[in-house]
């Protein structure tokens, strides 16, 4: 071979690699469904944060979130308002949903209340509708509440929902993330009082969003919404998703 072919296919060769190397990363949206432990909150509602808002800020800039959470929502008034249908008709293959329900769907005094079969058959509608329209469904079980019994040991906020959840996920082949016990580890690892340090709780005139205060065991400050979305991200890396590659290490 010829001096000037060695350097035509050298040429040719380094060319191929810029282009390899300068090809765009394929954009990755996800939707997150769910209640008010995972929504964007009011200013008028901090420091109270839903674990979902740190959540978007752990990807590179491949990857956007579309946090469609809703305060005091179920997986029944979800989709009752139309906004599970406002998803799917944004939906494309490729993206991802992070569904999270139960709160609200198992309190049997609530509006939003639906029955263990009727939770079973709204789940089974997001993760066949998410499949169809070619995206990736990750079914979560809802993050515990705090509550201790006198010994100190972290009790079960929503184990019928959350063996609904897992068995749906199981049933339908699809990923689980199990929030609902890996938050029970945390909040035992912390133990009853650190625990109140991931929870929006104030004392009268602390914050001039709660001039009264607040004692809330259920929804999260920013420290504990960072928390939480910790644990997902850590559980995310575990599925072997490509949308676990786009973390940020930090």
């Amino acid at each position: 071979m010829t001096t000037f072919n060695k350097f035509k296919y050298l040429t040719l060769f380094t060319c191929v690699l810029l282009m390899a190397f300068n090809m765009p990363v394929k954009k990755i949206k996800v939707y997150l469904v769910g209640d008010s432990t995972m929504s964007v909150k009011l200013v008028s509602k901090y420091p109270e944060t839903g674990w979902g808002m740190p959540f978007a800020n752990f990807f590179d800039e491949s990857v956007s979130v579309d946090n469609r959470a809703q305060n005091g929502r179920s997986t029944k008034s979800f989709i009752t308002e139309g906004r599970w249908k406002s998803v799917t008709d944004s939906l494309k293959a490729g993206d991802y949903v992070f569904i999270q329900f139960g709160h609200n769907d198992e309190v049997k005094t609530k509006k939003t209340y639906t029955t263990e079969e009727e939770f079973k058959t709204n789940l089974e509608k997001y993760v066949s509708e998410s499949l169809k329209a070619g995206a990736f469904p990750i079914l979560i079980t809802p993050v515990a509440r705090r509550s201790f019994d006198v010994d100190g040991n972290v009790k079960e906020s929503h184990q019928v929902y959350s063996e609904i959840v897992r068995n749906v996920a199981k049933d339908k082949q699809v990923s689980l993330i199990d929030l609902d016990k890996e938050s029970m580890v945390l909040l035992q690892q912390m133990g009853t009082e650190n625990s109140k340090l991931l929870f929006n709780k104030l004392t009268p005139g602390q914050h001039p969003n709660y001039p009264a205060g607040v004692d809330d065991n259920t929804h999260f400050n920013e420290y504990g919404a960072r928390r939480m979305a910790e644990l997902v991200l850590l559980e995310l890396k575990k599925l072997n998703l490509e949308l676990a590659n786009r973390i940020v290490k930090r």
